[in-house]
């Protein structure tokens, strides 16, 4: 028998309580009847701001007390980036759905220069992603890389109050909060690789509640999932987690499945690259032997296996 009611476990940050207003509503116009509730607590995640995310535990952190709510039974779900969901889940808990993916790209944010480019020599640039420092670093090494850490709201404060030259958030994020006016350019595919699943909202509940997954399993886009099963493979397969830069954009064409990978080093702008496609029945597959290539050229040194 399906429920009822289901509750949220969300962040309380602007971006999140948006992700989770988003999944409710559609919950709402999938499931006429259906009472959707919100559940906002703060993770240790969003309360460690003085210290760089890949030095604090990843980006678990933003995960593990939405899981605690759920095991608890204060809540049926919880909703997030898929950029932050670790490629192999605690057991216990499974993905029933990916929504339809925004604007993977990230975004140029600056108050004085139209794009990368044009910023002077040794600019101050505002990032904590690692992924973002190593392309950053490849593309103009003389760039200041500096932390910013903290919600979107946040960050582009501190920009304002002229910390940094720029700072790079994720389009999608700025998107979601009607800020996109704020996006001077966009880093995007295939010459700027985004984090794996970047841009897509996941839901997660636990396992065996048949009726809960059920009516989660509804919002499902199988293009997306298909596209972030083979990134998140490849992130698995080079054990990745937030405290390594990695990138990775797979597109679905009329041939399949065609996925490129990064592998980065954030101090020295070192870029290892590789490509490969499949048929779209072999995302996790395709995700392996592009993994495989890349650590075939060198990428275990630079990610410490």
């Amino acid at each position: 028998m399906n429920p009822s009611t289901l509750r949220i476990a969300t962040r309380k940050s602007a971006l999140a309580l948006w992700q989770a207003e988003h999944v409710a509503a559609l919950l709402r116009a999938t499931h006429p009847g259906l009472t959707v509730e919100l559940v906002p607590m703060s993770t240790r995640g969003d309360e460690v701001l003085d210290q760089p995310l890949a030095t604090i535990g990843g980006k678990g952190l933003f995960l593990k007390e939405l899981e605690v709510a759920m095991l608890e039974g204060r809540a049926d779900l919880a909703v997030h980036s898929l950029k932050d969901v670790p490629a192999q889940l605690e057991p216990g808990f499974a993905l029933p759905a990916i929504l339809p993916r925004a604007d993977a790209a990230d975004a140029f944010v600056s108050n004085d220069y139209a794009d990368l480019a044009a910023l002077p020599h040794g600019a101050r640039v505002g990032t904590s992603s690692l992924r973002r420092q190593a392309q950053l670093r490849a593309l103009r090494p003389d760039l200041v890389l500096l932390d910013l850490r903290g919600n979107v709201g946040t960050r582009l404060g501190k920009l304002d109050a002229g910390d940094y030259d720029a700072i790079v958030l994720a389009c999608a994020g700025l998107e979601r909060l009607d800020l996109a006016a704020r996006i001077r350019s966009r880093l995007a595919a295939p010459d700027w690789l985004p984090a794996p699943g970047q841009a897509a909202i996941a839901i997660e509940a636990r396992e065996g509640q048949a009726g809960v997954l059920a009516l989660l399993a509804a919002l499902d886009d199988a293009d997306t999932r298909l596209t972030v099963s083979a990134e998140r493979a490849m992130n698995q397969a080079l054990g990745g987690s937030c405290t390594v830069p990695i990138g990775a954009w797979c597109m679905l064409g009329e041939h399949g499945l065609h996925l490129h990978g990064m592998v980065g080093d954030a101090a020295s702008g070192q870029l290892l690259h590789a490509e490969a496609s499949a048929p779209s029945d072999q995302a996790i597959a395709l995700g392996r032997k592009v993994a495989a290539a890349l650590l075939a050229q060198g990428a275990g040194s630079l990610l410490g296996l």
